[in-house]
């Protein structure tokens, strides 16, 4: 296959797809995948570990149903978990262990015949690309003049995509029958509530799955192409983009051919959540967990709430466990979240350092007898030094390894 895209297979279609699905070795591969993940059972029960002690069996059924053409992907189990920093709820699917398995094995095969003619600007959930690289376009634009941002948010994309039209896009270059109705049976699956019992999946991708990511790039890409070919700068991650510009008239005419393609697609975007910013003032923008306004960025507020909540799991007053280990826990989340953070202003960061220590030091003035939060001689009691002796980590020193990094004004 890889050999045949580098040879290029324009105007080609593929016509014997499924024996790669089930051939050992890209089973293997996703068995491996799978496994490795971990993850909640599904409606069947059955975990990794499970599956893990009867894997030849569980792969040779695998193997045999799908050479058969007749395997059949069970209800995705829906669990409602809270938002962050909301007391609303959203839904999670998993999907059994064995429906993941096979929707690895079909996204190995699918994968690369779609990410060959992706748009270039299409950052989200492909090989060799990541948010990183967009935000940093999102700037590179920002500073060469393209101020004006289209702010765009699709209404529920994930579950409203059009099942006919994005198995007409998959069609125009696959055309084995036995993995174009593998694939129509994942997205027609239903979803197993333990309250409303079985629901039928008559619009949108799969919840939870791996191939789900792939089909909504499959959706939008001819949009990517389209706003290309009209020579807007638009920078994508799923099923979030923005559109920079250099007038305020531009912005309105992306945001125009944006309605256009849209409604001609069966979506819609947010009402409420999408609109025209000038960056240039305050106010500003968020894109991928970043705020960015008046020729600065620094994460955004839900962002650094979440972080927060996170530490807050591991800091209440009346933790248990020794200093050390809090601060391993702790060490974890500043790392995780900072090196993903990197760069921009220095505020951010100080300011959440400082509401950390002052966690640290609330665990260490109860503990000597004292109520309250860390305050007042707190601070002489437990200064920075100590902390940094103790091992704990600084989201300073991870975000900004340069002191000379810029601060917000």
């Amino acid at each position: 296959m890889l050999e045949a895209l580098a040879r290029g297979n324009e105007g080609k279609k593929w016509h014997t797809l499924n024996d790669k699905v089930w051939s050992p070795r890209t089973l293997s591969a996703a068995v491996k995948t799978v496994t490795a993940r971990k993850g909640a059972a599904g409606v069947d029960g059955q975990t990794t570990e499970a599956f893990a002690k009867r894997e030849a069996e569980e792969v040779a059924t695998i193997t045999r149903l799908l050479r058969e053409g007749r395997y059949e992907p069970r209800p995705v189990k829906r669990r409602w978990i809270e938002k962050p920093g909301s007391k609303d709820l959203r839904p999670l699917g998993i999907p059994t262990v064995r429906d993941r398995i096979v929707q690895s094995a079909l996204l190995y095969v699918m994968e690369p015949i779609f990410e060959i003619g992706f748009a270039e600007h299409s950052y989200g959930f492909r090989p060799g690309r990541n948010a990183h690289q967009a935000v940093e376009r999102v700037e590179r634009l920002l500073e060469a003049g393209h101020t004006w941002v289209v702010d765009a948010d699709i209404k529920g994309y994930f579950d409203n995509i059009p099942q006919e039209k994005l198995m007409a896009l998959v069609r125009e270059k696959i055309a084995d029958g036995r993995l174009l109705a593998l694939l129509e049976k994942f997205l027609r699956q239903g979803v197993m509530d333990t309250a409303s019992g079985w629901q039928p999946t008559e619009t949108g991708t799969p919840q939870g799955a791996v191939i789900s990511p792939l089909l909504a790039n499959i959706y939008l890409d001819p949009l990517d192409h389209h706003m290309a070919g009209r020579g807007r700068e638009m920078i994508r991650y799923a099923d979030d983009f923005v559109i920079l510009c250099r007038t305020e008239a531009e912005a309105h005419q992306a945001l125009a051919e944006v309605q256009a393609w849209m409604a001609a697609a069966g979506l819609t975007l947010h009402p409420e959540k999408t609109r025209i910013v000038d960056a240039t003032l305050r106010g500003g923008f968020d894109f991928l967990g970043w705020h960015f306004e008046r020729g600065y960025r620094w994460p955004r507020e839900k962002s650094q709430q979440r972080y927060k909540e996170a530490i807050r799991k591991h800091t209440r007053r009346k933790d248990g466990r020794c200093l050390q280990e809090i601060i391993r826990s702790v060490n974890q989340i500043v790392r995780g979240w900072g090196n993903y953070f990197r760069g921009g202003v220095r505020n951010v960061s100080v300011d959440l350092d400082q509401w950390l220590r002052m966690r640290m030091r609330s665990i260490l003035r109860r503990r000597a007898g004292r109520e309250g939060r860390g305050r007042g001689l707190d601070h002489h009691r437990y200064p920075n030094k100590y902390f940094i002796q103790e091992g704990l980590t600084f989201l300073v020193s991870v975000t900004h390894p340069d002191p000379s990094a810029p601060r917000k004004t």
